[in-house]
């Protein structure tokens, strides 16, 4: 659970459960990277949108990937 302000909540050290594991750092991507991607395939990058989104260009249709890039990885 979260609180209002979207903050993480902090983990005390007297309590019985595990702290929550840290959040894995963002893919980085830049111009003419080769990725592949688990639905269109393999691709190459064409454009970044600082740290929110990747233009990519499948042959056959060109796809705007926002983050987190779970399905996108460079080749």
């Amino acid at each position: 659970m979260k609180s209002t302000s979207g903050a993480p909540r902090r983990h005390l050290s007297t309590s019985p459960f595990k702290p929550p594991p840290p959040a894995s750092p963002v893919e980085q991507f830049s111009m003419n990277d080769q990725v592949t991607h688990d639905r269109y395939g393999l691709g190459v990058v064409i454009a970044v949108e600082d740290e929110i989104a990747v233009f990519v260009d499948f042959g056959s249709r060109q796809e705007r990937i926002t983050t987190p890039f779970n399905k996108l990885y460079k080749l």
